[in-house]
């Protein structure tokens, strides 16, 4: 969907714009697949802040999103694309020939009305569910399982999308969007086509407010912090890191360095990495 931009009528409106969602449902969400979401501020089950710099934000209902697609052969109606306040991507109810309704994350070029399926005898367009071995090579997927039966798990954000390159000895080998290339059981489920909201990258929020709207609270420097709560604390004015490289508060290194276990059971399905030369 296109981006609405603000004329200058205050500094905040200046660099301003949001997401056209003229084009979604205006009936509201579906009260059967809404169950409440709690707020924890970025706190554990102790109580302890784990995650800084959360906390407050809109109220929100989760959407219970069908995942698995496991209604195989069965044809659903999309009744229309749907705001979702806890993901990036729209998303689309549907509803099945039995009348049962789900929602289901929106393809882009999907529309109210279309006809989806999942099953090996799916057609392969957008919004339709298939396992990796029924899909054919160089097609565009989202919604990706990892293990078989278990839910869609990656390729679930706003815009993207996935490519399979090849299929082998039971697995199939898919270009995820960062670059990296992962081997995947063929008996996975995946989405036809591209996530939509292509356009939700090139939002700018334009304001403090939006960003607090959105569960987020403010974010002080290190550098203007004292040297006992920060390793960039302390010093007269400005002063610079006073390390080879930047810290986390903890005094980790805060850039390049590498934090995935080096015995990590899942490194044997990762052929490319995405910053490899």
């Amino acid at each position: 969907m296109p981006i609405k931009v603000y004329k200058p009528t205050s500094a905040a409106r200046r660099n301003m714009s949001v997401t056209d969602y003229s084009g979604l449902s205006k009936n509201g969400p579906e009260k059967s697949l809404l169950t409440s979401l709690n707020k924890n501020a970025g706190r554990n089950s102790y109580g302890r802040i784990t995650v800084r710099h959360r906390g407050g934000g809109n109220r929100k209902k989760y959407r219970i999103i069908d995942f698995k697609r496991q209604k195989e052969g069965m044809t659903a109606t999309v009744l229309g694309l749907e705001y979702d306040p806890n993901r990036s991507a729209f998303i689309a109810l549907i509803q099945y020939e039995d009348g049962e309704k789900n929602y289901i994350l929106a393809p882009h070029g999907l529309k109210a009305g279309d006809k989806v399926v999942s099953g090996a005898e799916a057609d392969i367009k957008p919004g339709n569910a298939l396992k990796l071995s029924d899909i054919p090579v160089g097609t565009f997927v989202h919604n990706v399982e990892m293990h078989p039966g278990k839910g869609a798990q990656i390729v679930r954000s706003a815009g993207v999308m996935a490519q399979l390159m090849a299929k082998e000895n039971g697995m199939a080998l898919l270009r995820l969007p960062s670059g990296e290339l992962r081997n995947i059981p063929e008996n996975c489920m995946a989405s036809i086509g591209q996530v939509s909201n292509i356009d939700h990258e090139n939002v700018k929020l334009g304001k403090a407010g939006r960003k607090r709207h959105l569960g987020f609270r403010p974010t002080v420097r290190g550098s203007v912090m004292n040297p006992n709560d920060h390793p960039h604390g302390g010093g007269e004015g400005k002063s610079p890191v006073g390390h080879s490289g930047p810290l986390t508060p903890w005094g980790k290194p805060a850039l390049g360095y590498k934090t995935r276990s080096k015995k990590n059971h899942s490194d044997k399905f990762i052929v490319k990495r995405r910053n490899s030369k």
